[in-house]
């Protein structure tokens, strides 16, 4: 047992007291105190208590492999908070579980980890010792003194902490699933016998995808197959691109400019002159522009007491009846010149009791009747359209009336002597493209609208243009914004008409049935009182007649008309049965002139190039 303390010992600051294992022992038992001098006497326990140079009691060459011995360290009995598990050895050298520094101070024992900070044996740090002659100090004031010049703790190492050069890329090990386990063997019943449906449905995806692939190949044929072309090769017989005005109009001109007043058999309210202010070249293009009557004459002269008397009046050149008709007509083969129609289309009357006023408005129409025919070929004409309540057109009629006046094209026909009939002014016809300028928003199709037809019957009021026509809209813009390429393609198999393009075709007919049987027309039909038995106009011709013959090309701009092109509706400011049509036109010029631009050749209708070929 250890003696009995004095009472200056039981009352003197504790010191620690450092034992080594296996040396001498001293104080009945106790390990010898450990002093500067390292006496190792008990007498020197008196002495002021010295930091030790070096901690290291016993030669360790690895830290983590201490040898039997590596010396331990343990506070004396007298220690407070002294228990005897102090004096243990350590289970987890050279790593004894460490208490936190904010757990308190319930123990004042020197550990091997504050320790193992300044040893140089450890981690081959050598520090200073304190001096030879320092002042004692607290053992627990000593251990926080050492603590703060010590190193970091030691972190742990895991096995992503491997030390790595700079610029090593960590090669990291893939997780596994830890529902699979290395014995496990995946069931995989489809490797001994095939499921006979896989099969199956192997034959029918892959047949089905075979099957749409022909079907896909076969409709291109089709479509490719069903696009007829022009047999044989094409001579050019017209070719103008209005580099010039110089050959264009006049004598020998290869554009015709028709003078007329008559409204052309649409009750259109223009009259086409021969004036430059209406048809001109400049700048490489073809203008075709509208123009206000009352600019030359005045708008008084328009409305009321003139009489006007058009220049050039082209009539006789253009033989009338083709064009030009009163309300009711007889028509027979012995009809010579008529000087009513003559009167209508060259001179006009204004009086303002009975409504009737001079043309408003005055235009062109320019054709190559006398200049460039074709039966079957080719057709381009590249155009800009104009804007307004206009009807600018580009088509073809016949050269000669083979089968009778329109819309029977050629001799005269007899509907009796005493029957009456009215004749539309105009042969059958081949509408290559008509508009209306009116824009994009009017209801009835307008500017992003164009049609193409053809115009066909025994009777003028039989005009089976119902059943061949067709047109093509502009989703985004209108025909009056940009150049446009109209083309007729034309054979005695199929005639077509398309924008730009042929997938643009907006008609598309083939000549596998005759006119007569495609019409349909009654055998008989009723004028008046009078019954009248219908036969085929055209059964000394071809299956493509009455468009087997010669054909000759107009473009002109028209201004409104009753015929119906333009319907009736509440924003139009004329009815079409109206005797005062084109006086209820003209007053209500506040809402259509508006819409005309002040340049002349913005609102005309421009044409770049005009090119005709023969099927030859």
């Amino acid at each position: 047992m250890s003696s009995p303390l004095t009472n200056e010992e039981a009352f003197s600051e504790p010191h620690p007291k450092f034992v080594i294992e296996g040396g001498n022992e001293g104080d009945e038992g106790h390990s010898s105190f450990h002093s500067r001098n390292t006496s190792g006497t008990h007498s020197n326990a008196e002495s002021p208590t010295m930091t030790p140079r070096s901690l290291s009691f016993g030669a360790v060459t690895n830290p983590f492999s201490p040898p039997a011995s590596v010396a331990s360290f343990s506070s004396p009995e007298y220690t407070p908070g002294w228990s005897p598990a102090s004096q243990s050895p350590q289970p987890h050298y050279p790593f004894p579980e460490i208490t936190p520094r904010s757990s308190g101070v319930n123990s004042v024992s020197t550990s091997v980890a504050d320790l193992s900070r300044s040893s140089s044996s450890l981690y081959g740090n050598s520090r200073p010792g304190t001096a030879d002659f320092a002042p004692p100090v607290s053992t627990l004031s000593g251990v926080r003194l050492r603590e703060s010049f010590a190193s970091p703790r030691t972190r742990p190492l895991t096995i992503y902490s491997t030390a790595q050069g700079p610029g090593t890329k960590v090669q990291r090990d893939r997780p596994k699933s830890t529902m699979l386990m290395s014995d496990t063997t995946l069931s995989k019943p489809w490797l001994q016998t095939r499921d006979p449906y896989t099969r199956i449905a192997y034959f029918i995806t892959y047949g089905v995808m075979m099957i749409g692939i022909a079907a896909g190949a076969f409709r291109c044929w089709l479509g490719w197959n069903s696009v007829a072309l022009l047999p044989g090769n094409l001579c050019p017989v017209l070719d103008e691109k209005f580099d010039s005005s110089d050959g264009i109009f006049g004598d020998n001109g290869k554009f015709f400019r028709e003078v007329d007043m008559s409204g052309f058999g649409n009750g259109e309210f223009e009259m086409a002159t021969a004036s430059e202010n209406n048809s001109f070249v400049q700048d490489g293009f073809l203008y075709i522009s509208p123009t206000l009557t009352s600019d030359n004459i005045g708008e008084a002269a328009v409305v009321d007491g003139t009489v006007y008397n058009i220049t050039g009046c082209t009539f006789n050149t253009t033989e009338g009846l083709s064009y030009t008709t009163s309300t009711t007509q007889a028509v027979n083969s012995s009809q010579t010149f008529n000087i009513a129609q003559y009167n209508k289309a060259c001179s006009a009357i204004s009086n303002s009791t009975s409504g009737q006023i001079i043309n408003p408005v005055q235009s062109a129409r320019l054709s190559t009747r006398y200049s460039a025919s074709i039966r079957y070929g080719r057709v381009d004409v590249r155009a800009k359209l104009p804007t307004g309540y206009l009807w600018p057109a580009i088509w073809m009629l016949p050269v000669d009336n083979t089968y009778g006046p329109w819309p029977l094209s050629g001799e005269s026909f007899y509907l009796g002597s005493d029957v009456t009939a009215v004749i539309t002014p105009h042969g059958c016809e081949i509408d290559i493209m008509e508009a209306r300028g009116n824009g994009p928003s009017y209801p009835k199709q307008g500017s992003n609208y164009v049609r193409g037809s053809l115009n066909w019957g025994p009777l003028t009021w039989l005009n089976a243009v119902s059943k061949t026509f067709g047109w093509r809209v502009m989703h985004r813009g209108s025909y009056d914004q940009d150049f446009h390429t109209y083309t007729l393609e034309w054979d005695q198999s199929f005639i077509r008409i398309y924008v730009d393009s042929r997938l643009h075709h907006y008609l598309d007919l083939r000549m596998n049935v005759d006119f007569w049987k495609r019409g349909d027309f009654p055998a008989v039909v009723q004028n008046g009182s009078e019954a009248i038995i219908l036969e085929n106009p055209w059964v000394n011709g071809t299956k493509a007649a009455p468009f087997d013959q010669s054909f000759y090309l107009i473009l002109d701009v028209a201004v409104g008309g009753t015929s119906g092109w333009f319907p009736d509706d509440s924003e139009k400011p004329w009815l079409d049965g109206s005797a005062t049509a084109m006086g209820d036109f003209w007053t209500a010029k506040s809402q259509w002139l508006p819409s005309w631009p002040s340049d002349a050749r913005d609102r005309a209708m421009v044409i770049d190039y005009v090119k005709m070929w023969q099927l030859c």
